[in-house]
C-alpha cells in the first residue's frame, strides 16, 4: 500500500521534468533530484531579468560572477549543453561586454550530500583551460522551473541583510 502511495505521488512528479507536462509546476517541499534539475534547465535560454530582492536602501551590485554589470547580462543566451559544457553568448555593449562576445562555462547541478536542496553551478572556462583544472566557480540555487522558463537566485552580501539576494528569470530559445 505504501508503495502504491509513494508512486501515485512520484510518477506525475517525474512527468514534468521529462517534458510530458505542459503546465507549469513550482518546487514543491519535496524537491526534484538533480538529475531531473539537470534534464529540466538544458537546452537555450535567454536572461530575460535580474532583479533584486530585499535589498537594503542604497546597496548596489557592480558586478556579477566576477565578470561585467548585472546591466550586460540581461539578454544573454545561456546554452546549456547536457555534457556540462555551456556558452554565455552577450548580446548587450556596454562596459565590459559586447554583442556577440562569448564566455564559455562548465555547468552542473550541485546536490549537498547532507540533504540539502540542489543547487546550479558553474565555472567559467578560458581559452586553453579544461573543466577538471579550474577549482571557482559559481552557485545558484534553482528557485523554478518548466518548460519555458527557469529562475535562479544568489544571495548577495549587503552589508547586514542576509535575505538579499538577485533573481535571474530565464525563458526558452
Amino acid at each position: 500500500m505504501k508503495t502504491t502511495l509513494k508512486l501515485l505521488i512520484l510518477v506525475p512528479f517525474l512527468f514534468f521534468f521529462v517534458g510530458c507536462s505542459s503546465s507549469k509546476q513550482a518546487v514543491s517541499s519535496s524537491s526534484p533530484s538533480s538529475g531531473q534539475w539537470k534534464r529540466g534547465v538544458k537546452g537555450q535560454w535567454v536572461l530575460n531579468s535580474v532583479e533584486k530582492k530585499n535589498f537594503p536602501s542604497g546597496a548596489n551590485v557592480k558586478r556579477i560572477f566576477d565578470e561585467a554589470p548585472i546591466d550586460c547580462f540581461i539578454g544573454s543566451t545561456w546554452n546549456l549543453i547536457a555534457n556540462g559544457k555551456g556558452t554565455i553568448t552577450f548580446s548587450t555593449d556596454g562596459e565590459l561586454c559586447a554583442p556577440g562576445a562569448t564566455r564559455d562555462i562548465f555547468w552542473s547541478i550541485y546536490e549537498p550530500e547532507n540533504g540539502g536542496e540542489a543547487q546550479f553551478q558553474f565555472k567559467k572556462l578560458y581559452p586553453g583551460e579544461k573543466a577538471k583544472n579550474v577549482t571557482e566557480g559559481y552557485r545558484l540555487d534553482l528557485a523554478y522551473a518548466d518548460e519555458q522558463t527557469f529562475t535562479l537566485q544568489m544571495p548577495v552580501n549587503t552589508g547586514g541583510n542576509n535575505d538579499s539576494f538577485l533573481e535571474f528569470k530565464f525563458s526558452k530559445r
